[in-house]
């Protein structure tokens, strides 16, 4: 692990905890915990500030999912289908992503998103559909195919905002409230954050000090985000829905102006 300054240390801890809170109750939480590593460690490698983040996401993550689905009516075989689907679209377009400008996509993702708010602004009701009994096959394929590999092929291409393109996605395909389309999102993002974290260990570039020191805030974060995303019900999700999607567009409108 590289020296790191007590106050650096203490300010990555926090931002970690605070990236779990965000990513149990809506996704995005890599928003906040990605540019403070950057931020933060400002000489190290690339490659090696992306293997810490996912080795520190994934244990809030998987905290926040058993949170979820001990509380939540979580099916949890579709939501590991539907992750399984997400880490191959992911691996595709990882491979395609070397092709594709950033500058390319940065405003047809921002045009998307506006979108989204805009809808999820004038649908009050969207997101507080009480899910209830079995989900049909054909809903379960569709869920599989369009929101696993078709989110999981962004992720893989892009990245920015997956995990609330999976609970939006989840909600309207399933037809979720946004709880448990939240509680679902964390399983599949568990998966496809397992298979990334599996290739960066191979290559050796994650900082396991860093990460486990940064995990147990992650961890703290994203079991209480679950609770109070449980307890508060869909209509605080989708204010916190709302809020990462500005943000979201926001940072990637400074990155476009930036470029």
């Amino acid at each position: 692990m590289p020296d790191i300054p007590l106050t650096v240390l203490l300010l990555l801890c926090l931002a970690a905890a605070a990236a779990g809170w965000i990513d149990a109750v809506v996704g995005g939480g890599g928003l906040l915990l990605l540019p403070a590593l950057l931020l933060g460690l400002p000489h190290v490698p690339a490659a090696h500030i992306l293997g810490t983040n996912k080795a520190v996401a994934i244990v809030g993550t998987t905290g926040a999912a058993v949170t979820y689905a001990r509380r939540a009516p979580v099916d949890v075989g579709t939501a590991v289908r539907i992750g399984l689907m997400a880490l191959a679209g992911s691996m595709t377009g990882a491979f395609f992503a070397a092709g594709i400008s950033s500058e390319t996509l940065r405003p047809v993702i921002m045009v998307v998103l506006l979108g989204v708010a805009a809808f999820v602004m004038l649908r009050p009701s969207f997101g507080r559909a009480q899910a209830g009994g079995p989900v049909g096959r054909r809903r379960t394929v569709l869920a599989i195919v369009l929101v696993g590999g078709g989110i999981g092929f962004y992720d893989g291409l892009f990245g920015p905002g997956t995990g609330t393109f999976l609970v939006l996605g989840l909600t309207a395909v399933l037809h979720l409230d946004l709880v448990t389309a939240s509680a679902t999102a964390k399983i599949v993002n568990v998966c496809t954050n397992a298979g990334a974290l599996a290739m960066f260990a191979y290559h050796g570039t994650v900082l396991w000090q860093l990460a486990g020191l940064m995990a147990v805030f992650n961890l703290a974060g994203g079991m209480f985000g679950a609770r109070m995303a449980l307890r508060k019900g869909s209509e605080f999700v989708r204010g916190v829905l709302l809020v990462v999607v500005f943000s979201l567009v926001a940072k990637l409108a400074f990155d476009q102006w930036t470029a």
